[in-house]
């Protein structure tokens, strides 16, 4: 079963269907003509009372879905329960595998400040920010003068941008962490944030690591994800275009010593910031998942994440027949990979997200490019409920520029009619000189479109 919906239920279904696995989709009711769920072998629908929303963060209900239905494994795919340690425990109280790390890593990963902690213990640097989620906006302004303006409100137990506000002044601070908790808790069920200092020109890199219920742990390289809008990663990029080797042999190496240090065994991706004035490094969180950008790694090294994570699930070892990692100094990263989102938003209106029928879809192919989609057919409606991404492209080739060429074609190439896209935006991004060049930073792109 695939406890999710979209491109990333479909991303699931293939792969145990290529591993000979029978699959099992689940919908809310506002998700009942949604293309993930003809995808698998069986369909079932939620508690449409949840919610288009609630009714995929209902544990109790999919558990008992799943073993009414005799499921015997469930990948959790990314947001929604993928970081539920209560999720992860309800599939083992049932006898199911959950395709991640253990109950126990996803408290303690999933946990934001508790990730710092254990980063600490292993000697990973990390940003200067409070060491428990706060809740009273006096006891964070207390905090965030030692801390320092600009600081940054992150959500203590979830990802993709939500639940994230970069405070310039003190003045501004309650207002900001109020908006912040509440984002939390409407994406992730917990209004926990945490405040840390902002690095205002930055590269956010990652380092994907992979590991078995055998104490194996390897890394897949890193990708470079500066390019956000928003606080959420809009281009994708592996490897690192002009990031310094020992910088790069750094992240990696702490990556894969926190990794093994905590017993991690699943995939799993490690968070940077890299100040690209001071050169420093610092530890940011731990994703205790597979990430949307996980597309471009696979490009890369040729190894499929997700099949991966499933063998790993059960029990295969990571330099196993199954599975294949070949040992760490041999795994390959070949040419370049770049992934660009292209979303239901229109640019012109500050990004606003805009709903409706598909009238009309024409989709980029050829050498060099893939497509990860959900909705990318004529007739398909997008709703307001949901994420607005539509399809992931990635674009590959032998060099970095090269790989922006293809990305440039592909985008040109697609014809969406009935609802705006941002796809005139990742044309100009694409083209920008300061992105050819490698130098983007998390400050890059948050304006609007030239």
């Amino acid at each position: 079963m695939a406890a999710n919906r979209g491109e990333i239920a479909i991303r699931i279904f293939r792969a145990a269907n290529e591993l000979g696995l029978r699959t099992v989709s689940i919908y809310a009711d506002e998700d009942r003509f949604s293309i993930h769920r003809f995808k698998a072998d069986e369909a079932y629908p939620l508690d449409k009372n949840k919610g288009p929303v609630g009714a995929y963060l209902d544990v109790e209900g999919i558990v008992a879905l799943a073993k009414s239905k005799g499921v015997t494994l469930i990948h959790p795919g990314y947001g929604f329960l993928s970081e539920n340690a209560a999720f992860a425990r309800a599939c083992a109280r049932e006898g199911i595998t959950f395709i991640g790390p253990s109950p126990e890593l996803l408290e303690s990963m999933g946990d934001k400040t508790a990730a710092r902690h254990l980063a600490a213990q292993y000697h990973v640097p990390t940003l200067p920010g409070t060491e428990e989620p706060v809740t009273d906006p006096d006891q964070a302004l207390l905090v965030a003068r030692q801390i320092g303006f600009p600081l940054i409100i992150k959500a203590a137990f979830g990802g993709g941008g939500r639940g994230m506000r970069v405070v310039e002044k003190p003045g501004l601070l309650p207002a900001l962490l109020a908006e912040a908790q509440a984002e939390a808790d409407k994406a992730f069920g917990n209004s926990a944030v945490f405040l840390e200092r902002y690095i205002s020109r930055a590269k956010h890199i990652e380092v994907q690591i992979l590991g078995d219920k055998h104490g194996n742990v390897v890394h897949l390289h890193e990708r470079d994800c500066s390019v956000q809008r928003r606080y959420q990663k809009v281009v994708e990029i592996a490897p690192s275009v002009a990031l310094d080797p020992k910088v790069r042999q750094e992240l990696c190496d702490a990556a894969v010593k926190l990794a093994k240090g905590i017993g991690y065994d699943n995939a799993g991706t490690v968070e940077f910031l890299y100040d690209m004035d001071s050169r420093e490094w610092f530890f940011i969180e731990m994703n205790p998942r597979i990430q949307v950008e996980h597309t471009v790694t696979e490009i890369v090294t040729g190894i499929d994440l997700v099949r991966s994570q499933i063998l790993a699930a059960l029990g295969e070892p990571l330099h196993g027949d199954e599975i294949g990692i070949p040992a760490q100094a041999d795994i390959p990263c070949i040419g370049y990979a770049i992934q660009c989102r292209v979303t239901t938003e229109d640019p012109t209106k500050n990004f606003a997200p805009d709903y409706g029928r598909i009238l009309n879809y024409r989709s980029a192919a050829g050498f060099g490019i893939r497509l990860d989609a959900a909705s990318g057919d004529a007739g398909s409606v997008v709703t307001p409920y949901y994420d607005s991404m539509l399809v992931k492209i990635t674009a590959m080739g032998r060099s970095f520029e090269i790989a922006c060429q293809r990305m440039d074609r592909a985008l040109r190439e697609f014809r969406i009619r009935g609802v705006k896209t941002n796809i005139p935006f990742l044309e100009n991004l694409i083209r920008d000189t300061t992105f050819r060049s490698g130098q983007a930073h998390t400050k890059l792109i948050d304006t609007q479109p030239s």
